[in-house]
């Protein structure tokens, strides 16, 4: 059994990071580093938005090196729809960051994430890579976490510990989405950190395939960024065996992995813009995944279902009908519905049911939706937000 501990992505021992104003923003942490003191294998998961945003292609390209030791984020600009000058800056954010820390500039990965369409003022954005590099420590991992928000309310963060043969093994998150969030990936970012030993081909596999269970079934408002990535370190410090097939020890990383990614992407629900619930809906009796992730997005981000789950109203039928043009083939005669514990729906049904129990249970923070299709043996789990008032504002002003 592993433990959640303290420390976010620097209680992952020879990790540093730093968390720094640059003036990008007004008054905030906008610029965060992280930075291996060992070499690490790296791994990253993109945005399928086919605009991608100059640091998306750049740590696209650098993430493939069989060496990385940093990453540098910057908040506030997305450095996205910013043509040759914008991807020259990116590069120039991994050769500063390079220089600062006596890297290669190609062992540095780069992420952005703000406002689309603006350049990026470089002359700031380096004096903030030299001043984070000067401040690195293991107690910045919080400071980074405060760097990369937008509009989030909250730092997201984690650090998660376990045993891999024997070995402690730490893994640590941060994350940042509060809008703009449907995954495929979503408008998100997320950097986890680990001093597990392991091939860099597992690593990869297994990022592709926590993201797919995590951050790929969250939705707010159906949208996917142009900046969106995960990116994971692993610097192998804690000596285990290392993991380079897909026994036990391989199974046991991505349970944990699993584990924490889940978290943080149940938290980027928590945090979305104007969110007053949380939405958890799990679909049984499915074929396979791909079939209970539309599913679950076409239910999610239905502006109908999200309304209703905001006004308190139990009307299942906006669930049944997303689910009927969600393109996937289902037996509308075998379905159930629970709204929390109560059905509203069996075998494609309606049942009469107690409405004020039905309210009160939406009334709660975390609504669950139970769906079971009677097709097959897979279950899915995804999250979504409810659609309120303060989402429009939030969204209707968001440059000023």
């Amino acid at each position: 059994m592993g433990e959640v501990i303290s420390g976010g992505l620097t209680a992952v021992p020879g990790i540093e990071a730093a968390g720094v104003h640059c003036e990008i923003k007004k008054n905030k942490r906008d610029l965060a580093l992280i930075y291996s003191t060992v070499p690490a294998v790296a791994a990253g998961v993109f945005t399928t938005n086919l605009i991608k945003a100059a640091p998306v292609l750049v740590s696209a390209r650098n993430v493939k090196e069989k060496e990385t030791r940093a990453i540098v984020v910057n908040s506030g600009n997305a450095n996205a729809c910013s043509g040759q000058r914008g991807l020259n800056d990116a590069e120039r954010m991994a050769i500063i960051t390079a220089q600062a820390l006596n890297l290669e500039p190609e062992q540095v990965l780069v992420g952005s994430t703000g406002v689309i369409g603006q350049f990026l003022p470089m002359d700031k954005v380096e004096k903030g890579i030299l001043k984070a590099a000067q401040v690195l420590s293991r107690e910045g991992g919080s400071y980074a976490a405060e760097a990369i928000l937008t509009t989030d309310t909250i730092k997201k963060e984690i650090a998660y510990t376990f045993e891999i043969s024997g070995k402690k093994v730490t893994i640590g998150v941060m994350a940042k989405g509060s809008g703009m969030i449907c995954p495929n990936m979503a408008t998100m970012l997320a950097f986890i950190t680990t001093d597990v030993k392991i091939s860099k081909p597992l690593l990869e596999k297994a990022l592709q395939e926590s993201a797919s269970k995590s951050y790929n079934l969250i939705t707010v408002d159906g949208d996917t960024s142009t900046n969106d990535m995960v990116l994971i370190l692993a610097n192998g410090m804690a000596q285990n065996p290392e993991i380079n097939e897909e026994g036990e020890d391989y199974k046991e990383f991505l349970k944990a992995l699993n584990y924490v990614n889940r978290q943080m992407a149940s938290n980027i629900i928590r945090d979305g813009e104007g969110t007053t619930k949380l939405i958890e809906v799990t679909i049984k009796g499915i074929i396979d995944y791909e079939m209970g992730r539309k599913l679950s997005m076409g239910i999610l981000n239905s502006n109908l279902v999200k309304t209703a789950f905001f006004g308190e109203d139990a009307n299942w039928g906006r669930i049944i009908t997303a689910m009927g043009y969600s393109c996937q083939e289902f037996i509308p005669e075998k379905v159930d519905i629970f709204l929390g514990d109560i059905q509203v729906m069996k075998d494609g049904v309606g049942l009469i049911f107690d409405e004020e129990k039905a309210k009160e249970i939406l009334s709660h923070k975390k609504v669950q939706v139970l769906i079971d299709l009677k097709l097959g043996s897979e279950e899915i789990t995804a999250w979504g937000s409810d659609l309120s008032y303060q989402y429009v504002t939030i969204n209707s002003s968001y440059r000023s």
